[in-house]
């Protein structure tokens, strides 16, 4: 930022300099020639000189302006400019060498107003402007200044032509550290497209990982269970119903009970094995069953509670969504037994490359530094440890925000795993 900054306050430098640097080059320059013109000039030089300062005057007045166009380097208006004052200045310096300060403004500004192919030629015409003033004036009137001239000359067309190869090298290194600059961001722009993907795909991969070992676990379960668990089941179901023909009627009402509640884990049992989905989520998409969670929540608890989406829902894979109800549920069930509170909030937030739940309470809170000692809301209670364990497993988060008075947050993160 600090090299930017720097580049920047440079290149308005340079601004300042080529809009008021010919002012002060011509004032001083006159200045020089007024306090030598007794010595240097006749009485028709110093009349050709003063209207050759109101020409070039004038003419640096018009390009002020029509500097604030921002005419390029090569335009018609630059060349025009460029050749017009250093025509100017060489006249200027013809009549008193030192007029020549005038005609240094050429070698810094040729290279911004004049075409490229034609730089070098404008820098040898003004080292000639250079070297006659100082031989001495123009033109030589001796073969001892013709030599000192063409010496001087030599030197001044050496000296500019370095200095300008010097320069287009360090553009050249400038436009190539800029063009590695910008490919660095291209491929930091890449990079970071791609530690996104595989964020997505790392996650994704946890997913399946955790599917197989659950698919795997379920079927070596399942076959147990069958043998074992149903069977049995099935064996008291049975008897239960033989039971029920020849019990009294006064002992028929609990025996189906407890034949109803037989089935009921039956169901139960299989449901597990068969790895379905929650039954809310079987007909439903995620916000639409957290919708009605939250909503007979509040019938049945008496707490106002609102659901609240935003983003654009998008379907998810279904250990997403069942994750995401479950920690729903369980933080719900903490606000009605130890929270105390009046008004409860559930926010669903599709956000790009997760998904956010967001279960918000008015209730009594806690001290998150001292949780409470028995297993409840608090940091070390059991409800807040299946939350955070749901997530884990997911690659995600669970986040509390909570006070003593203030009411509890619990936000849960995880990577948004589409459908398959």
């Amino acid at each position: 930022m600090g090299g930017e900054e720097g580049a920047e306050a440079l290149r308005k430098g340079w601004e300042r300099f080529f809009r008021w640097g010919p002012y002060g080059l011509l004032g001083l320059s006159t200045l020089m020639a007024v306090a030598t013109s007794a010595e240097l000039m006749t009485p028709g030089e110093n009349v050709a000189a003063a209207s050759l300062l109101g020409a070039a005057l004038l003419l640096h007045l018009w390009w002020g302006r029509a500097m604030r166009a921002s005419p390029g380097a090569g335009s018609p208006k630059a060349v025009t400019y460029y050749c017009v004052r250093t025509l100017s200045a060489i006249t200027l310096t013809l009549l008193n060498p030192f007029f020549s300060i005038y005609a240094v403004l050429g070698y810094f500004d040729s290279g911004h107003w004049l075409p490229k192919r034609w730089v070098r030629l404008g820098l040898l015409v003004n080292a000639g402007a250079m070297a006659g003033a100082e031989a001495g004036g123009l033109p030589p009137t001796s073969m001892e200044s013709w030599t000192a001239f063409g010496v001087l000359y030599l030197l001044n067309a050496a000296l500019v032509l370095f200095f300008a190869r010097l320069g287009e090298q360090e553009a050249d290194n400038v436009r190539a550290n800029e063009a590695t600059i910008a490919e660095l961001e291209r491929a930091n722009s890449r990079l970071a497209q791609a530690l996104e993907e595989n964020a997505g795909l790392h996650a994704q991969l946890l997913v399946q990982a955790r599917e197989a070992g659950v698919s795997d676990e379920r079927r070596r379960l399942a076959a147990e269970i069958h043998d074992t668990i149903a069977q049995g089941l099935a064996g008291i179901i049975a008897q239960l119903q033989v039971a029920s023909g020849k019990a009294r009627p006064e002992a028929c009402a609990p025996i189906d009970l407890a034949a109803g509640l037989a089935r009921q884990s039956l169901a139960q049992a299989r449901r597990s094995v068969q790895n379905l989905a929650p039954s809310e989520l079987e007909h439903d998409a995620l916000p639409t069953a957290l919708e009605k969670t939250t909503s007979e929540w509040s019938r049945s608890s008496g707490v106002h509670a609102g659901f609240t989406l935003t983003g654009t829902p998008e379907p998810l894979h279904s250990e997403v969504e069942a994750t995401l109800l479950r920690i729903a549920q369980e933080a719900l069930t903490n606000v009605d037994r130890h929270a105390g509170a009046t008004r409860a909030g559930v926010t669903l937030s599709y956000m790009g490359d997760e998904v956010t739940l967001d279960v918000r309470d008015d209730g009594r809170g806690f001290d998150p530094h001292c949780p409470p000692s028995r297993p409840t809301r608090g940091g070390g209670g059991f409800g807040l440890g299946g939350m955070r364990s749901r997530a884990e497993r997911l690659a995600g988060r669970v986040d509390i925000e909570t006070e003593p008075g203030g009411g509890t947050a619990v936000s849960a993160r995880v990577p948004l795993v589409r459908h398959d």
